[in-house]
């Protein structure tokens, strides 16, 4: 009996030091896959990119970016959360990620318990635009066309549910009028029919929009802040176009598997805020509309709990679904 109590206690002692050898291993301990959940070419995608190289140099660790596609931003986010949480998985969400839970009743994971926020990287206005070979020159032009023919005119966002489409809803409410949603897959899609004015209007975050603006190819209308960005100084509001008081921001944020350990999120959150205080990457993500924001993980999560519980109402108050 003493024999086997002895073995028991030997067998717990090596599985405690076992256990905290693996805990003291050092962090990371193979290459980190960053997931961008919409195609390349859109803004997850593009901070992915920039923060992967830095993030590989900083971390002694190859950084992965992977475009995981679909379902509004879930199919690559639902990756993630049902990644083991150990360190070596991230994904950078956009604002349709607070959108989703109340848009897609049987997502595949839990927004709030499956997933361990990071930092809110970044706010910004969107933007409406028209196709320079549209008539639209002006908000005040593609409201009188909208309201003359409601239905008639339509404009393109990043997806059913993306805050632009949200927003054009609401908007449309407040200033009496209706526009026909052209749905896309991910920014990348969404730029290249609008590029080529398959899409006479578009909305979408001013990072993405703006590089076609200042060649030419399309005009821009109106900005979605309450004050006129800095980046389209010359663009007026929706607010000061005849959409008194409206306001509404897109947003970027990192997010990890739930019970990934808190010191792991404390160093990727501090390596992420070492990137965005580098001057060339300021002026870069400015120059795209991004007001960076560099929060910590308590920050983020107190947002995102806004972000769901206001989306949700106009979700709910305007009926929409998923393939609208």
């Amino acid at each position: 009996m003493h024999a086997f109590v002895r073995t028991i206690a030997a067998l717990a002692v090596a599985a405690f030091a076992v256990g905290a050898q693996a805990q003291s291993e050092p962090w990371p301990s193979k290459p980190i896959r960053l997931v961008s959940p919409f195609p390349p070419g859109g803004t997850t995608d593009q901070l992915a990119r920039l923060f992967a190289p830095r993030l590989t140099e900083a971390l002694g660790q190859q950084v992965i970016v992977e475009n995981r596609s679909g379902g509004n931003g879930t199919i690559g986010t639902g990756i993630v959360a049902k990644s083991p949480p150990d360190g070596h998985t991230f994904v950078i969400v956009f604002d349709t990620h607070a959108v989703n839970p109340s848009l897609l009743p049987n997502m595949s994971f839990d927004t709030k318990n499956d997933l361990a926020p990071v930092m809110l990287i970044a706010t910004g206005a969107m933007l409406i635009t028209g196709h320079a070979s549209q008539p639209y020159k002006t908000f005040g032009d593609l409201l009188g066309a909208a309201r003359a023919t409601p239905g008639g005119v339509n404009f393109g966002s990043i997806g059913t549910g993306s805050l632009a489409h949200l927003a054009m809803t609401q908007m449309g409410a407040q200033a009496n009028f209706r526009m026909n949603h052209v749905p896309y897959k991910g920014g990348g899609p969404l730029v290249t029919d609008t590029v080529a004015g398959h899409v006479p209007v578009s909305m979408a975050t001013v990072a993405l929009l703006t590089p076609h603006v200042r060649n030419g190819t399309i005009v821009p209308l109106a900005v979605t802040s309450a004050q006129r960005d800095p980046v389209l100084p010359n663009v007026p509001t929706v607010s000061e176009s005849g959409v008194p008081g409206f306001e509404a921001y897109a947003w970027w944020g990192m997010l990890a598997p739930a019970k990934t350990p808190p010191a792991v999120i404390q160093r990727m959150n501090a390596e992420v805020a070492k990137i965005l205080r580098d001057p060339a990457v300021r002026e870069r993500l400015g120059g795209l509309g991004m007001n960076i924001q560099a929060s910590g993980p308590e920050e983020l999560g107190r947002f995102i709990d806004g972000q769901m519980t206001r989306w949700a109402k106009v979700v709910k108050d305007f009926n929409i679904r998923a393939g609208d």
